[in-house]
């Protein structure tokens, strides 16, 4: 089994087939409009810009696991990053990414890899789906070591 495998539900409420960015490099990170690290929204989304046509796709997926600092509506949590950010990078919904109300796909990216501890924790999935390292909240969007993982990632063959 791969990430690729998986389906999610959008922000919008549509079940969508994780295999869409099958052979693509992903950063899966579970976002919250309410933290101190919220401002990652700008990095996140400067990061998708800037490599989306070398084969990076950023994935926000929000959660209310940590601190209660996600708990707005889809809808709400949408036009936070499209207004505050200017988020396009996909989002989905609202996800449990730790313990017993855990996605499927937090159960994926966490197998390996373990729980994120906070809000802004980025899993680094390679293009054959299987995740290559998680950074902790405190790695920043533009942080040179996560850059590198990423070009590493977009290196590698398929």
């Amino acid at each position: 089994m791969s990430f690729y495998d998986l389906t999610a539900e959008t922000i919008d409420h549509k079940p969508q087939p994780l295999g869409l960015y099958k052979g693509q490099v992903l950063l899966v990170v579970n976002t919250a409009s309410e933290c101190g690290a919220t401002p990652q929204y700008a990095g996140l989304e400067e990061l998708w810009r800037e490599y989306k046509g070398r084969g990076l796709a950023v994935l926000g997926f929000p959660s209310n696991d940590f601190g209660a600092q996600e708990p707005g509506s889809e809808a709400e949590i949408k036009s936070f990053c499209s207004t505050n950010y200017k988020v396009t990078f996909p989002l989905y919904a609202k996800v449990g990414t730790k313990g017993s109300g855990q996605s499927p796909v937090y159960g994926f990216l966490t197998a390996k890899h373990g729980e994120p501890k906070w809000n802004f924790h980025k899993y680094l999935v390679g293009k054959n789906g299987e995740v290559i390292r998680a950074f902790a909240t405190s790695v920043e969007p533009n942080d040179a070591e996560l850059r590198a993982a990423i070009e590493a990632a977009l290196a590698a063959p398929a």
